[in-house]
């Protein structure tokens, strides 16, 4: 394709990894963020097989594993903290619940944004109001009152991406995982373990600690049951809401609510997948959660963020007209968001158990799961990045 002017709405992990790939190329591109400033910290994330070629390609594998959070792996723990099972990354590898690259979804994003940037225009502090498409371009008109034309508008914003609802009204068809959740950041001890910490009790309730490179834990508080729109909620009833559920919790329920009282990097969803049919209309085309989200509890989130940008980026890169490039993009990726998406919501219920005999039966499934002669077995269930696909060498690199 003839280099065109690509706007791309949304500066994560896809939406960085897009415009580094066409940026590459000589395309004109513009990132237009709407958040003030770019934003580092956030929750951890894994990186797992297709994604980490992606990076591979890119020269970026090592950096990020530079960045590794260091956990050694997973540990699901009781109220005493005693360990029930373990799950070490040198003993069952990258299959299971910890990945060999653990890494901060702020430190994963740099990674790629800090090259991309030199490239393309960053815009922060800014969002799309309105999209009006036809035959030769699309007019975007942005809420600080611009007005450009472009080529092509890739939408890369979050699950409840705005933009995606202005052009695909009503199209996206989501999949609520019955789980509520906050991730936020707390203070780490020196006696903090290097394994990451998944404690469950009654109610449908539990959380997971995390360990940070920044010497902080990275705290994961859920409670399952049907969604009530409380991710419509402001941060302070959020915020009330999980300590009203975990106050009378032991544990490291105190330290977590002490910590998530102070802490500045909180983050609350109601986790839901967003299931589109068709993921381009006109000049328009989503990647990322925009377009797929699988909810963390898929584990393979970033990988297909990683792996969506790259291949929409080369399919742009070669096809004639962008509509050819949109559906090459679309038939290749859909294997991968399919199994990315599979997790039974069965699972789900039996991991966050409301009764005592439901706990004490999670509890006892995992020292099963939890010997040598099984872990493995069991930790192939974190296995969603499978090789459904063979990632396309588009040969970028050595196109410029």
């Amino acid at each position: 394709m003839n280099k065109k002017k690509i706007l791309i709405t949304g500066a994560s992990v896809a939406g960085n990894t897009v415009a580094w790939w066409l940026s590459l190329q000589g395309f004109e591109v513009t990132v237009v963020e709407r958040a003030d400033s770019f934003r580092d910290g956030g929750q951890n994330v894994d990186v797992r097989g297709l994604g980490r070629e992606v990076l591979r390609r890119m020269g970026l594998e090592e950096a990020a594993l530079a960045l590794n959070t260091s956990e050694q792996g997973t540990d699901w723990v009781d109220e005493d903290d005693t360990v029930l099972a373990r799950f070490a990354v040198e003993d069952i590898g990258a299959e299971g619940p910890t990945a060999e690259m653990e890494i901060l979804r702020g430190d994963l994003s740099r990674l790629i944004y800090n090259p991309a940037s030199e490239r393309a225009i960053y815009c922060f502090g800014d969002s799309i109001a309105a999209i009006e498409q036809n035959d030769s371009r699309a007019v975007v008109t942005f809420t600080s009152g611009k007005r450009e034309q472009y080529d092509i508008v890739i939408v890369a914003e979050g699950v409840g991406s705005a933009t995606r609802e202005l052009v695909f009204p009503g199209e996206n068809r989501k999949r609520y995982m019955d789980l509520t959740i906050a991730y936020f950041a707390i203070p780490g001890e020196k006696s903090d373990s290097k394994f990451a910490r998944q404690y469950n009790t009654v109610g449908g309730r539990g959380a997971t600690l995390k360990p940070g490179s920044d010497g902080k834990l990275r705290a994961y508080v859920g409670i399952h049951k049907k969604p009530e729109g409380e991710n419509k909620w402001n941060t302070q009833q959020q915020k009330d809401f999980i300590r009203k559920n975990f106050e009378h919790d032991g544990w490291e329920f105190p330290r977590i609510l002490k910590g998530m009282a102070e802490t500045e990097d909180f983050y609350f969803d109601v986790l839901r997948q967003v299931r589109m049919k068709r993921w381009s209309k006109g000049r328009t085309v989503l990647t990322g959660d925009a377009a797929w989200c699988p909810t963390p509890l898929s584990g393979v989130g970033t990988t297909l963020a990683i792996v969506g940008g790259y291949v929409l980026a080369g399919e742009i890169a070669r096809a004639e007209h962008y509509n050819d490039a949109f559906q090459a993009y679309s038939r290749i990726m859909r294997p991968l968001i399919t199994e990315g998406q599979s997790f039974p919501k069965i699972g789900i219920r039996l991991l966050w158990p409301h009764t005592r005999f439901g706990l004490s039966f999670l509890r006892g499934a995992m020292r099963v799961a939890g010997k040598p002669s099984v872990r493995k077995i069991f930790s192939k269930l974190y296995l969603r990045d499978s090789k459904k696909i063979d990632l396309p060498d588009y040969n970028l690199i050595n196109k410029v």
